[in-house]
């Protein structure tokens, strides 16, 4: 049986990796940065057991093309979830660490006497 905890950090997982995938080769200049990020944390919130996201675009590694714009990449993403399935609730991260975008759970909890689904 899989419990809710199992549940709601599978689902910070996939809710990350699909953004990572989504959204990494999306134009963007300094100018339109937030934007972006208010556009992936209203699309990725309205996902099933999403509670909370929060999207900040590195800046700095932004650095313009011939054409005026960059190229979003996976380096460039700090991005903060939580999900909520059923009593039991996930934080999880996609930041950079080592020069590599990397996805953790941070936190992790069940409502004690939580009877799996």
């Amino acid at each position: 049986m899989i419990t809710d905890r199992e549940k709601a950090a599978f689902e910070a997982g996939i809710k990350l990796g699909a953004l990572y995938h989504q959204f990494v080769g999306t134009p963007i200049a300094r100018e339109t940065a937030g934007a972006v990020e208010t556009a992936i944390e209203q699309a990725v919130g309205l996902q099933p057991f999403v509670q909370e996201i929060t999207v900040r675009l590195n800046r700095e590694m932004m650095v313009s093309n011939r054409f005026g714009y960059s190229e979003l990449a996976g380096k460039m993403f700090d991005v903060a979830i939580r999900t909520e399935v059923g009593a039991a609730s996930c934080r999880a991260t996609l930041r950079l660490e080592d020069d590599y975008p990397m996805m953790a759970i941070t936190e992790i909890h069940e409502a004690p006497g939580n009877t799996d689904h």
